[in-house]
């Protein structure tokens, strides 16, 4: 436009005549202060009066009676084919709007210093306005000029109280429709007041709007669903094929794959959908029965096939508790190392440190062994509550098992005698070692060395009890094992005895047996006889 760009204030009268916010040369809107002296007012001529016209005079179509541009109208928002949405301006800044001319009317913008016309909330899916404020002598073709600005309009429904309704093509031509709120209208150039008004426009609820964004959310609820779905099928395994109908020459192929132990799964199937499909009638029934016989003869091989795993995991089981029995020993070798290397012959010769280490490895060892221990002996509990009912009804069985389980439970209990006492040789030597070094060390120490000893005496104390318990539950234990050795002694005479009785009664019944028999003949004889003789009476009559 030729402006000189150093000059601020003709920059934002520029800025101002097309239709944007006054910048400054940085890029930065002007303070209030400096666009007090640009905002133009085009049909107020004092305030025109005060602008500073210097720059612009120069310009060949500037004229100075108007104040404004003759040859390059004011370009604003609201100009048909502009679709634009004015720019945000800051809410410290006075909104500058411009006039419009219309064919038949001219619209004057509001005073910027007033505060923005209040609006409602706005309802969903919005393309209606309400327009109040319409001059009496307002028409159709009038408001259909002025509104036609912001975009498309479907319908106006025009009320006798000067207001009306506008329906839009879309919902972003509300937002240029509000951009009119405060306008003053004027028809041609009349100062009447049935020719004048002040427009203020509004969202409004119509329900063909609120109809239409409820089809448009349900459109894209749909949208969503159908790529849902399409994700998820991506990741869906595929689907079965679709079973084949019934007929003669699929029945034979059915039949042979029911055969065969890897095609069993598929032809089970095939069979299982028509039986369901209701393919089964007079003349297929003996197919089917013979199909269905052959499944059934599948039940051996899977029975024998279940019985296969249960022996190997039976062998399994016996290969693990064998090995862990071998473990075990190998650890009660450790263990045993451990409890002679703690005896006096060895344990003097060692340093503090390494009788530490010792001590630490002895009681690992032990936990674990302990632990291995307790694991074997859950699984041979497991076989003992296994076992059948006739196990369980043979007494003599069940007490050779619970002395077989007192049996371990007492030589376990005989190691752990055993490994207490080494603990306790074990101490002792670490008393008298610690007497000895208290003997020759000063008396700073003897503090330590007192309540080193009174912890000593108090773990000696702590096994001795221990071990009084320990030899307590191994004598209860003896003393079960020798009732339980009792028991089957009795259990074994009361067994002889009735086997006697059982052989007693047997001969009894066969002796019984005989004289029945004896006496049977007798009788047969006697009734023999008596029938002869009244045969030979009858025949000497």
């Amino acid at each position: 436009m030729g402006l000189p760009m150093s000059d601020p204030t003709a920059w934002a009268t520029a800025m101002n005549n097309l239709g944007m916010a006054p910048m400054g040369m940085t890029g930065q809107p002007l303070l209030p202060d400096e666009v007090k002296h640009v905002v133009v007012r085009c049909f107020d001529k004092t305030t025109m009066s005060k602008m500073n016209t210097h720059h612009l005079s120069r310009h060949p179509d500037f004229d100075p009676a108007l104040g404004m541009m003759t040859g390059i109208p004011p370009i604003n928002p609201m100009m048909p084919g502009l679709g634009i949405v004015p720019p945000p301006i800051p809410p410290d800044m006075p909104a500058v709007k411009e006039i419009i001319h219309c064919k038949s009317c001219t619209l004057f913008p509001p005073n910027p210093h007033l505060p923005p016309p209040a609006t409602r909330e706005r309802p969903p899916g919005c393309k209606t306005v309400f327009v109040g404020g319409l001059p009496e002598n307002g028409t159709e073709q009038i408001i259909m000029e002025v509104f036609e600005q912001c975009g498309e309009v479907i319908a106006i429904r025009k009320s006798k109280k000067n207001f009306c309704h506008i329906r839009f093509a879309e919902e972003f031509m509300v937002d240029k429709a509000l951009y009119l709120s405060g306008y003053r209208i004027r028809l041609g150039s009349s100062t009447d007041k049935k020719d004048t008004g002040r427009l203020h426009v509004d969202f409004a609820q119509a329900r063909d709007d609120l109809y239409e964004w409820e089809c448009k959310q349900r459109m894209l609820a749909r949208e969503e669903r159908h790529r849902r779905r399409l994700e998820e099928e991506r990741f869906h395994p595929p689907s079965p094929p679709p079973v084949v109908h019934y007929s003669d020459h699929e029945c034979s192929i059915v039949a042979e794959k029911l055969k065969d132990d890897t095609k069993f799964s598929e032809a089970v199937q095939t069979l299982l959908t028509w039986i369901e499909r209701g393919e089964v009638n007079r003349r297929t029934a003996n197919n089917f029965y013979s199909m269905i016989q052959s499944a059934n003869s599948h039940i051996r091989r899977l029975v024998n096939e279940k019985a296969a795993h249960e022996k190997e995991m039976e062998e399994a089981k016996e290969k693990f508790k064998l090995a862990l029995s071998g473990i075990l020993v190998q650890f009660e070798q450790i263990v045993a190392v451990y409890h002679s290397a703690s005896k006096q012959k060895a344990w003097d010769h060692f340093t503090k440190a390494q009788r530490k280490n010792i001590s630490v490895w002895c009681k690992q060892a032990e936990e674990i062994r302990n632990i291995h221990n307790d694991e074997l002996m859950g699984i041979r509990r497991e076989e003992e509550m296994e076992m059948s009912d006739e196990e369980i009804e043979d007494p003599s069985e069940m007490k050779e098992t619970d002395e077989s389980a007192l049996v371990s439970q007492v030589e376990a209990l005989k190691e752990e005698n055993d490994s207490l006492r080494w603990q306790l040789d074990a101490y002792r030597n670490e008393v008298e070692l610690l007497k000895q070094e208290h003997g020759k060390a000063s008396r700073d120490e003897d503090t330590t060395k007192e309540q080193q000893l009174k912890l000593l005496q108090q773990a000696l104390q702590g096994m001795q009890q221990h071990l009084l318990k320990v030899q307590d539950e191994y004598k209860k234990r003896e003393a079960e094992l020798e009732k339980v050795k009792e028991d089957k002694l009795k259990i074994e005479a009361l067994l002889e005895t009735l086997k006697e009785q059982q052989s007693v009664a047997n001969e009894e019944d066969k002796e019984r047996d005989v004289t029945d028999g004896q006496g049977n003949v007798s009788k047969v004889n006697c009734c023999f006889s008596q029938y002869f003789i009244e045969g030979s009476n009858d025949i000497s009559l």
